[in-house]
Formats: structure tokens, sequence, C-alpha cells
């Protein structure tokens, strides 16, 4: 995956396993070895939406609410599994339009079979290795507007937000579009996956408006139990996320993996600290969140970076993080539920901008940062930052108009928030309460 964030002449220079410029026409020979990495890496990061991801989001939200995150979740992965095998992968991995989008000539799947090969691996086990992303994005989003958002509309929305913005963003970065040729540096997602998360669920917050007595009362997780164990299982189904994105069982998926996970464990440190150091008890919560702000912030570096690095920017991940949700939020006075802009918007710019600091081309050949003698790599991931940001909040603000017309209005009515969603939507109670 990671190949497509090099320039052009960088990627004829790699080794062989550039399995994502490729291409599903390339013609080479299936690597077992790879295979059966990217097959299980693939499994990993699927598990990371409908079982951890649900479980930290559902841990965070209020007790008459966690159903309804639990299903908006998954019905996230299960919309992104299908619209990415009907048209989502051919507008991302398509043949190039102009840098901007992928062609339609493999909807449905059309032109590839079994004997299709990308790189050293299937097609299909690429394509299912992407499909993952996709569906992981758009349920990230879920976390600024958790309690207030009618589930109808969230079906809808995920669709059109797939298709407008998800798509054209994977493909100007992974798909051989203009990011890509421009240089911008993003080996799993940091531009991709995470800001463009963030910054689409900052606009749905906005949008929506803050939830019924934010500010006024007292929001409790209904169980932070749920949340670390939900962290522990992002943090598992990460290595598959990182390590994975070599698209092959090599020396820069070992180092992705080493480097993700050191990231993770000094974030969590950091913000773990920070928090001490300022509220004076250390939650287990901020220990959570601190393992996912480093987790994002080292995923578009992963294949880049070494050891060093990757400590500097776990370390800086959790500070960051800490401030965004702890102070950011409350002097701007936005509601981001459960702080998806917090950690991933704001983690995710963080970890692009070391890239362009940190990238080692020890580590992966033409993979430059300002350390390494390239001060112009810092510059590219300015730019890819604020295009990505931009395209992702003005296609998200047209996509939730349009979802608001079709649906009729996005929020639930009052009554139902009161009362809670699980109930009011899907006629179930997460806990009975006596």
């Amino acid at each position: 995956m990671k190949k497509k964030s090099l320039t052009l002449a960088a990627i004829m220079s790699l080794i062989p396993f550039s399995a994502a410029f490729a291409g599903s026409d390339a013609i080479g020979t299936i690597d077992t070895g790879d295979t059966a990495w990217i097959i299980v890496a693939t499994a990993l990061v699927m598990m990371m939406t409908p079982a951890g991801l649900a479980l930290f989001y559902g841990g965070m939200s209020r007790y008459k609410n966690l159903l309804n995150t639990f299903a908006m979740t998954l019905v996230a992965y299960c919309l992104a599994s299908v619209i990415w095998m009907v048209w989502g992968y051919s507008l991302a991995f398509g043949p190039d339009k102009s840098g901007i989008i992928g062609g339609l000539d493999h909807i449905f799947m059309n032109g590839i079979d079994v004997n299709s090969i990308t790189g050293t691996i299937p097609t299909y086990v690429f394509a299912l290795f992407q499909m993952t992303f996709a569906g992981i994005t758009v349920a990230l989003v879920l976390g600024s507007i958790v309690d207030r958002m009618k589930f109808s509309s969230w079906i809808v929305f995920c669709c059109l937000w797939l298709t407008v913005v998800y798509c054209p963003i994977a493909h100007w970065v992974w798909g051989g579009g203009w990011m890509a040729n421009m240089g911008a540096l993003d080996f799993a997602g940091g531009n991709v996956v995470h800001i463009n998360a963030g910054v689409a669920g900052l606009v749905l917050a906005l949008v929506l408006g803050k939830r019924k007595g934010y500010g006024k009362e007292a929001m409790f997780p209904s169980s932070v139990t749920l949340t670390a164990l939900g962290a522990a299982m992002l943090w598992f189904g990460w290595f598959g996320f990182n390590a994975g994105s070599a698209l092959a069982a090599n020396g820069i998926a070992a180092s992705a993996f080493m480097v993700t996970n050191t990231s993770a464990a000094m974030a969590a440190l950091s913000w773990m600290f920070a928090e001490w150091h300022f509220n004076k008890k250390p939650t287990v919560l901020g220990l959570a969140s601190g393992v996912v702000a480093g987790l994002v912030a080292i995923t578009p570096a992963a294949g880049f970076v070494g050891l060093p690095a990757s400590m500097v920017i776990g370390l800086a991940a959790g500070v960051c993080g800490f401030y965004s949700v702890a102070v950011l939020k409350q002097k701007l006075g936005y509601d981001d539920s459960l702080d998806a802009f917090g950690v991933h918007g704001v983690c995710g710019c963080l970890g692009a901008l070391a890239t362009g600091l940190f990238a080692d081309p020890a580590i992966t050949e033409g993979a430059k940062g300002l350390f390494y003698g390239n001060p112009g790599q810092l510059w590219i991931q300015f730019v890819s930052i604020i295009a990505t940001a931009a395209y992702t909040a003005t296609g998200t603000l047209v996509v939730i108009y349009i979802t608001k017309f079709v649906t009729k209005g996005l929020r639930v009515e009052e009554d139902d928030e009161v009362e809670g969603l699980d109930n009011a939507i899907h006629g179930e109670r997460a806990f009975e309460i006596s």
C-alpha cells in the first residue's frame, strides 16, 4: 500500500514487493508466504471494526446508547464490505482518470479473477485488505456523533461518504493519483483513514449540534472496561493494519510491526503522565485513549521510520491527544462525543508531518524526510494534509445535506434522545437496570 505514497521515480527503483503500484493487471508470480501474511493481516484489520472499535466506542457511550453505537459500527462495516466490492475498489484502484479517481473498469470486480495478481499476492486478497480500511474509516466517523444521529440517516451517510469522499482520497494516495505523483508519504492511512475520518466527524458533529445536556450534565461512559478491551483489540489488529501495508512478509513489515507497538506504548505512557499531572489521576480511559493516539500517529510513518523516531512520535501523540481532548475541545466548545477528531484528526496530522521529518531512506528507498536531507518532503506532507482536510470537509458537507434531504432530517427526536437510542430505535437494552 505504501508504494502509492512515493514518487514514480522512487517507486520504479524499489524492490519487487511494490504491490500496490503494480495494479490488478500486473504480470507476476504469487508468493505463498506474502499471500498467507496478507490474508492474516486482512483478518486482523477486519477484527478492528466490528469487534475492537465497537467495544472501544460502545464502552465510551452512555449506557442507554451502547447497543446503538454497536449497531452503527457494525452496519458501517457491512455497508463498506458490499460497496467496496461493487464499485468502491474500482473507484479507488481502477485505471487512473486525471489523477482524481479510478475508472469503473472493475465494477462488481469485473476483469479480476482467481488468476489476477497484484504484486506477489492475488488481487482478491489485495482488494479485501483495502476493503477493511474503507470499513474502519467510515466507522471512525461515528465517534464524533454518537447519541444523536438517526440510524437511517447514518446508513445513507455511510453509502454516500464512502463513494464521494473515501474512494477519491484513497485513489489520490494509493491508487496512482495526484498525491502519489507529488510524492506524499502515507504508509497505512494517515491521510486516507485518520485525517479523513477525523475531519468528517468534526463537520458532521458541528452540523448535528451538541447533545442535549452537553456541558450541563454528566455523561459517563457505560463501561470503561469495554473501552479498555476494545483498545487492546485495536492494538492487536493494528499490526495487520500497519505491518500488512508492506504487502509482503519482509523486513519493512517487521520494522512497521516494531515501531507500531513502540509508538502505542509511548503514547499511552505520555497521555497517562499528562493526565496525572493536570487532573491528578491516571485513568484507564486515558491509557486506552493514549494507545489509540499512538497507533494513529505512527500509521502514516510505520514503513518509513525507525525505532527512535517511533518513540518521539508516540510521546508527542500522547501529549497532543490529551491536550486536544482535555483542553482544545473545551475551549472551542464543539461536541465531539468520543473524540474522533481529537484523536484521529489531530494525531493523524501529527503523524503525517512527522513522516516528513523522520522518513529514513535506509528503511524504504526513496522515502527521505527533512532530517535525512530532504526538507521538501515536509512541505509535501503539509500540502497533502491541507488538501485532504479541505476535500473531506467540503465533500462531507455535500453528503450531509444530500442525506438530510433523503431522510428528512439527520437528528433523532428529542424524546428518543432523552430515552436512549437502544430502546427507542432498536427495542433492546444493553443492561438491565434494576
